[in-house]
C-alpha cells in the first residue's frame, strides 16, 4: 500500500513539475515574403497576432503551471514571466513592422 501511495506521489510530483514551465510562441519581428503580402494578409497577421498575445498575457499571470512553479521551484515562475513578457515585446515589435508594411502599400485604414 505504501508503494503504490508513493508512486503515485511521485507521478502527481512529476506532472506538476513538468507543468511549472510555459512555453509561448515566438514569433519573429520580420519574416521571409513579408514585402510581398497584401493588405488582407496584413490584416490576417494581426488578428493571429492578437491570439499569440493573449496566449502569452494568460501565461504570464495566474495559472496551473506559474502556482505548480512557485510551490515547487520559484525560479521557474520569473523564467514563465520573463518568457511571457519577452513574447509580448516581439510581439509588438512585429505589430510595428506590420504597421509600416501597411502603410507602405497604401493600404486602406488601419492593419486591425
Amino acid at each position: 500500500m505504501q508503494k503504490k501511495l508513493f508512486a503515485l506521489a511521485a507521478i502527481c510530483g512529476g506532472v506538476l513539475m513538468l507543468s511549472g514551465c510555459v512555453t509561448n510562441e515566438k514569433v519573429a519581428v520580420t519574416q521571409i515574403g513579408d514585402e510581398n503580402l497584401s493588405c488582407e494578409q496584413i490584416k490576417g497577421q494581426s488578428v493571429k497576432l492578437d491570439a499569440v498575445a493573449e496566449k502569452a498575457r494568460e501565461n504570464k499571470g495566474v495559472n496551473t503551471a506559474n502556482v505548480a512553479a512557485v510551490l515547487f521551484f520559484w525560479p521557474a515562475a520569473v523564467g514563465n514571466y520573463m518568457d511571457s513578457d519577452h513574447a509580448e515585446q516581439l510581439i509588438e515589435k512585429r505589430r510595428g513592422t506590420l504597421a509600416t508594411l501597411y502603410q507602405d502599400k497604401k493600404c486602406a485604414g488601419t492593419p486591425a
